[in-house]
């Protein structure tokens, strides 16, 4: 309190009056913006990446799913031809090179910097590990294990390939809209579009994602990515984000009953994306409200199994999850053969939840400011800069 305190006086020391005024008009509105958002920013905030591993607003869900229907799975796609010689015509939104790459995460081989674990939570039919990294370029990226008891890795897969349950149960309650733009049946190749409710303060996003499994034995590897698409022009709103990864590796272990009988389901997701949100302030959501979003998956898990074991009727995209490219464990082994391995190390050190009140308050504050103000007097330089001046106080207090 000293130290702001002592940048009051600061700014009451201005040499002239306009100065002063500018000055105070600022930090009012910091502080009286971050008591306001700051105490919502852990609540309101829900990753995308929890949400895949882990109701909307009242608008109609519209899907390409209700409009085709499992007879359409026996028709030819215009792709087929060039699905079936894929490694070299290279048309498919998911390619080989993106099993490559997932397969060296899964066996912490990439390359990349060490995995710092963040997180350690359990339900009694659930536990959930996550870890982050800094790239030197490019958004944070996250890793994550989950572990659902008496569940098949099948029933998984298709549980977190199926919109339309997403937005039915309302476990996934980010997401707005989803339509399928493309499938090819023989690879089950896919293309759809997303729009995801995000914080009141920023602007709903918009996702044009391929994704397509692999399968080894009963191990799935699930690629989603970010793809261009020139037939659907980025509009300002939503925002239109480019730069997305989240993909899965869904294989069944052993309970944890120690019977040793693999009546589990384990999943590894990868992810990272740039929501067009300064890093930091995305890392604090996240790790405000990852576990919030990561809970819901497992009653919303449950409701699925009964659901599909009653005889419910299969949606297009759960469909659509069950036709997989076959690949050799041969070819898998010689990834691992040819790759630098990475580390996964100790969870960081937490700090004091009072010493960062002050901080989270005024970024809080500040990127409230900064997503809903793009023009006038309070430009995002000035807000973001006075965030830094302010926040560097916050944590000497």
């Amino acid at each position: 309190m000293a130290l702001i305190l002592d940048a009051l006086v600061g700014i009451l020391n201005k040499p002239t009056i306009g100065g002063m005024v500018a000055e105070l008009a600022v930090l009012a509105a910091l502080l009286w913006v971050a008591v306001l958002v700051g105490m919502f920013v852990g609540w309101v905030w829900r990753p995308r990446w929890a949400v895949d591993l882990a109701g909307g607003m009242g608008t109609p869900v519209l899907s390409n799913s209700d409009l085709l229907s499992d007879s359409a799975a026996a028709e030819s796609c215009e792709s087929c031809e060039s699905c079936e010689k894929e490694e070299k015509s290279e048309t498919l939104a998911v390619t080989i090179d993106d099993l490559d790459h997932l397969c060296k995460l899964v066996e912490v081989r990439d390359g990349g910097p060490v995995w710092r674990q963040m997180m350690d939570k359990s339900l009694p039919s659930m536990s959930y590990q996550a870890c982050r990294r800094d790239v030197e370029s490019g958004p944070p990226q996250y890793r994550s294990r989950t572990v659902l008891e008496d569940a098949t890795p099948e029933m998984v897969r298709d549980f977190f390939w199926d919109d339309e349950w997403r937005v039915k149960s309302k476990w996934d309650d980010m997401l707005l809209y989803h339509t399928t733009l493309e499938e090819c049946p023989t690879t089950g190749t896919m293309v759809v579009h997303w729009i995801r409710k995000f914080p009141f303060f920023c602007s709903d996003r918009e996702y044009i994602i391929g994704r397509r499994i692999w399968e080894s034995g009963r191990t799935y590897y699930c690629v989603t990515k970010g793809v261009p698409y020139p037939s659907i022009p980025k509009r300002d709103k939503p925002r239109r984000v480019d730069l997305y990864y989240s993909s899965w590796c869904i294989r069944a272990v052993e309970s944890k009953r120690g019977d040793g009988q693999l009546t589990a389901c384990e999943v590894l997701l990868f992810h990272h994306e740039d929501m067009g949100i300064p890093w930091e302030i995305a890392k604090l959501g996240v790790k405000q409200g990852m576990w919030g979003m990561v809970k819901k998956i497992e009653p919303g898990f449950r409701a699925y199994q009964i659901a599909r074991r009653s005889g419910d009727h299969i949606s297009r995209c759960a469909f659509m999850a069950q036709i997989n490219t076959k690949i050799n464990p041969d070819y898998l082994r010689s990834l691992e053969d040819n790759s630098t391995s990475s580390d996964i190390v100790e969870p960081e050190k937490l700090k004091h939840w009072g010493n960062n009140v002050p901080r989270f308050l005024i970024i809080g504050g500040a990127v409230a400011l900064a997503c809903t103000l793009d023009r006038g007097l309070l430009t995002k330089t000035i807000i973001f800069g006075a965030a830094r001046r302010f926040g560097m106080l916050g944590r000497r207090l």
